[in-house]
């Protein structure tokens, strides 16, 4: 898809495919949150969310690779919607950079991608939601110009 420049280097970021689904998980599950509520040993429901995803235009699911190795991904989903005078807006979800690779920029560029992959599909904004304990990713997102502008609520079901 596209060589990302990184502090040391470059990575690849390109569509994630079936093969890469397990190193997603891991990713997914390695974190602070991840590790209580994903289980990287039953990759079936993540495979059919994968494919959902995949048949779905309006989602990418994108992974960083470096050498190989997947060591980060992110969804971007183009949400169109009335409000702001008809707009299309971008949802990025589930950014994870390895911890190994943390500090080399790959995240930075991730994100700056997402950006400017939303701009060229036409949204008005891009939003994200982080959970309020992840203190890191907030300060992260607020040097890339994020406002933390909403008070977001879930309701699980």
């Amino acid at each position: 898809m596209e060589d990302l420049a990184t502090l040391d280097g470059t990575v690849t970021l390109r569509r994630a495919v079936p093969d890469d689904l397990p190193e997603v998980v891991a990713l997914l599950a390695a974190d602070q949150l991840g590790v209580q509520r994903e289980v990287a040993d039953d990759l079936g429901p993540y495979r059919e969310a994968f494919d959902a995803i995949a048949a779905d235009p309006a989602h990418l699911l994108v992974v960083a690779v470096d050498a190989g190795r997947v060591i980060g991904t992110m969804q971007l989903s183009f949400i169109p919607g009335l409000a702001r005078r008809g707009a299309l807006r971008a949802q990025i979800e589930a950014v994870r950079v390895h911890a190994d690779v943390r500090g080399r920029g790959v995240g930075a560029q991730m994100m700056g991608w997402a950006i400017e992959e939303s701009r060229r599909r036409g949204c008005a904004l891009v939003q994200l939601t982080t959970d309020k304990r992840r203190t890191d990713a907030h300060r992260f997102y607020e040097r890339l110009g994020f406002v933390a502008s909403h008070e977001g609520m879930k309701l699980a079901l």
